[in-house]
């Protein structure tokens, strides 16, 4: 039976080995960075099934390493450590393209928790019985390719991440229908998730500025105020239509 093989990017040698025991226990094939260089070396030569990557390390910090991964063809799920509590630094792990991100200091079971659930998203999403999408479907003005994780509005080419493909999925499957950020939460991150709303409202904010033709007015993921989202699927204006 094949083992989930993590890299664990952590400058502190207490932390990270920490990390690497711990995972370790739970049946993980684990292999440990000291720094961001040393991060991308064992990337390139390797398969891993998840990253877990602290932020703030010399060198190349996990941003630098998150954006590197990200250059690549692989979707890999990409869990970010962080020291700080402030939220720009959540922010620019979403936009990087990070799955998820844990705030030290953190409990055991909170970090094998956020990995499984990571793992779990990181495969296909059945959006609805008997409602399977194709591999390639539009989402409002843009197209999606399902297994190339992509996705292309007018001239504009954008790349998505899994979660951000789960949540067009789910949207998709559930056209003109007011979808409260609890409904988002236990479908995409799944019911042991110990975020918040806040989450969704992060996630969508970025996955917006890739499919909406004016995110500062989104009229294909609609805010429902005091509820949460709906996707409207005929908002295509004509000018992007094809």
């Amino acid at each position: 039976m094949k083992h989930t093989h993590i890299l664990v990017a952590e400058d502190d040698a207490n932390i990270r080995q920490g990390l690497v025991d711990t995972l370790e226990s739970e049946g993980y094939r684990v292999t440990p960075a000291a720094d961001g260089d040393a991060c991308l070396d064992a990337w390139r030569c390797n398969a891993f099934d998840l990253v877990l990557l602290d932020i703030m390390m010399p060198g190349k910090s996990g941003f630098d390493v998150c954006r590197q991964i990200r250059r690549g063809p692989q979707r890999i799920p990409i869990v970010m450590l962080t020291a700080k509590s402030e939220e720009i630094d959540k922010v620019i792990g979403l936009e990087l393209g990070a799955d998820d991100y844990i705030t030290k200091p953190f409990g055991v079971r909170e970090l094998l928790a956020r990995i499984r659930a990571v793992l779990r998203r990181a495969q296909p999403l059945d959006p609805a019985p008997g409602n399977a999408l194709p591999d390639s479907f539009r989402f409002g003005a843009a197209t999606v390719d399902r297994s190339a994780l992509r996705g292309q509005r007018g001239e504009i080419r954008f790349e998505l991440t899994p979660r951000e493909l789960q949540l067009i999925e789910y949207f998709a499957a559930r056209p003109g229908k007011a979808l409260t950020r609890r409904d988002l939460l236990r479908a995409v991150w799944g019911c042991d998730y110990y975020g918040t709303t806040r989450t969704v409202d992060q996630h969508i904010a970025q996955l917006r500025k890739k499919v909406e033709p004016e995110p500062k007015q989104p009229a294909v993921i609609k805010t429902v105020h005091g509820v949460g989202y709906r996707y409207e699927a005929a908002a295509a204006p004509d000018a992007e239509r094809s």
